[in-house]
């Protein structure tokens, strides 16, 4: 593991422990960080793209995919959400562990590590960024699996679904200390 690679904690757990796929499925996972679910998508999917913008998360995704024995069923793509993907190209489920955490604005300052957890001033920059591109990218009936925070208005991720004809819910959720919970919520199409 890099020190500049987001290392799997309470949010990649519950989040992993709550991942279901489907036989054969075609499964993008979105800021993949160290490839941890990714990995355990590959071993049903047919094939797992794993996008990161950091370029340290990138190659320890493709070195792990390797030692995991599912290198073969996964492609690695460096760049900023789906970003990298023309309008057009769908997968049937899209995993995004996101950065939800309230923080500095000052993003281009930030070490490439930070960039895993920090969410903007209100935590919703890249989840909100990442709420106006999915639609283009899920095919009929996909699901999206989406990691965050209650710090970060999961009432708002909800109802923004909703508003594009999204069934939403929240299908596990954990207490951490500090008065936070974190939240997988799952919209399907």
């Amino acid at each position: 593991m890099s020190e500049n690679v987001y290392e799997p904690a309470e949010d990649s757990f519950l989040f992993a422990e709550n991942l279901k796929i489907k036989e054969g499925s075609l499964v993008l996972d979105v800021g993949s960080g160290c490839g941890i679910l990714g990995i355990i998508a590959a071993k049903k999917a047919s094939h797992v793209v794993a996008v990161d913008v950091n370029p340290y998360a990138v190659e320890c995704a493709k070195q792990n995919s390797q030692i995991n024995n599912v290198g073969k069923k996964m492609s690695f793509v460096r760049g900023d959400l789906l970003g990298p993907f023309r309008a057009g190209k769908e997968f049937d489920l899209i995993l995004f562990n996101a950065p939800y955490l309230p923080c500095d604005e000052e993003s281009n300052r930030q070490a490439w590590i930070e960039r895993a957890w920090a969410g903007g001033a209100s935590g919703r920059k890249v989840i909100d960024k990442f709420l106006c591109e999915v639609p283009k990218h899920l095919r009929r009936r996909g699901e999206i699996l989406l990691m965050q925070s209650t710090l970060t208005d999961v009432e708002k991720t909800l109802q923004l679904f909703r508003d594009e004809r999204f069934k939403a819910k929240i299908v596990a959720s954990q207490d951490l200390p500090f008065f936070e919970s974190i939240v997988l919520i799952k919209a399907t199409h």
